[in-house]
């Protein structure tokens, strides 16, 4: 059974960076799989907030373009993703999945909490 396992995130202030990580257990196809990073905010739907191909490209919806960056370790079946000059609407839950459409169970996500 695949089993995502987010870790990372915290607590900071307005225009700090932090980083959120996923391993992806049991999961041998990681490598042919294009990935994402979503995100929950309070009394929000969940968004997707970046993606990976399997062969690296990215993309990235407006609201986060130039500020976050995701990559993918094949080898240890680590998603990662870097959030730099974050905001206080950045706070939420980031959780992993695969992408366009998330296939597994979701993991208990990282949380990030900015403050203003």
């Amino acid at each position: 059974q695949v089993q995502l396992v987010e870790s990372g995130g915290g607590s900071v202030e307005a225009g700090e960076s932090l980083t959120v990580s996923c391993v992806i257990d049991n999961f041998p196809s990681f490598n042919a799989r294009a990935m994402g990073w979503y995100r929950q905010a309070p009394g929000k739907q969940r968004e997707l907030v970046a993606s990976i191909s399997k062969d690296g490209s990215t993309n990235y919806p407006d609201f986060v373009k130039d500020r976050f960056t995701i990559s993918r370790e094949n080898a240890r079946n680590t998603l990662n993703l870097n959030l730099n000059r974050l905001k206080s609407e950045d706070t939420g839950l980031y959780y992993c999945n695969t992408e366009p459409v998330p296939l597994y169970s979701w993991g208990q996500g990282a949380k990030v909490t900015v403050s203003s």
